[in-house]
């Protein structure tokens, strides 16, 4: 059998679309506290986003991700297992020795996923960002507000994912797709370098020796705990990434990655960058 296998990318399409239909109300709450103001805690936000906009509040922005996480889950999930098998059989001829994994291997097929996933992912959490955050609260008071912001209020700034792209495209030109890509790379190399090691040795460790192939409670449990492990380090450069996306709506207040991180911690500490 090659290397290359595409059940990777198709196990990646699906698990992607589920992501999206099942987290994104819970994602658009996460954004909202993160870049948003006036929101105080998750029950709050919860409960003004229903007051102010209803149940649709909740899935604003879903349809870009819908449509293009599933792919960007599948390319890297598919880029980071057929990178790990290509260095495994490249290191051990042998068929056998295939399903031993090595942490030099594990530890640059993450890499090199983190990356492909910035390449993709930058421009559609940009998109997803903008339409979730339009019609947030903003503060008018010792904000240096862009032209028109005062009249917007909380009116929508975009009219949808095609309308928000072309707006970045024609005001920001089209670097500013990719607006907080440095920090989605810091977010992003080590945040799958602590998903994809721990679970692929968590779910050989639990798998029992007898089973030939993957056992659906291994991979759960596996895949959870990593996935606690990886955004439990990864959020505070996730809190930078959607403030340095978020910003551009109404208002320019970031100069940069560092820049963001200071007023942050400035004004909120370090408890802020630990919340949802």
């Amino acid at each position: 059998m090659g290397s290359f296998q595409l059940e990777d990318f198709a196990a990646g399409w699906i698990g992607g679309a589920a992501s999206v239909i099942i987290g994104h109300p819970l994602d658009t709450v996460k954004t909202r506290l993160q870049a948003g103001v006036n929101y105080g805690n998750t029950l709050s936000c919860i409960r003004t986003v229903y007051r102010r906009e209803s149940v649709f509040g909740f899935f604003k922005g879903m349809s870009f991700p819908l449509a293009s996480i599933a792919v960007y889950n599948s390319v890297v999930f598919g880029v980071f297992s057929n990178t790990q098998r290509f260095l495994s059989q490249h290191h051990c001829k042998e068929p056998e020795a295939s399903r031993s994994h090595t942490l030099s291997d594990l530890l640059l097929a993450s890499m090199v996923a983190g990356v492909v996933s910035v390449g993709l992912g930058a421009p559609v959490d940009l998109i997803k960002i903008r339409l979730q955050m339009q019609t947030q609260p903003f503060r008018e008071a010792n904000l240096a507000l862009k032209p028109q912001a005062v009249a917007l209020g909380n009116q929508p700034v975009y009219q949808g994912p095609v309308h928000c792209i072309a707006t970045i495209v024609r005001t920001e030109g089209l670097a500013g797709m990719y607006r907080g890509v440095g920090a989605m790379l810091l977010r992003d190399v080590p945040g799958y370098c602590l998903y994809f090691i721990p679970y692929v040795f968590l779910n050989d460790w639990i798998t029992p020796e007898a089973c030939t192939g993957p056992n659906p409670c291994a991979v759960w449990l596996a895949g959870g705990m990593a996935g606690a492990i990886s955004w439990g380090t990864a959020t505070p450069m996730d809190v930078v990434k959607s403030r340095l996306q978020a910003d551009g709506v109404y208002l320019n207040k970031y100069k940069g990655v560092l820049d963001c991180i200071s007023q942050s911690y400035q004004k909120e500490g370090l408890k802020q960058k630990h919340s949802l």
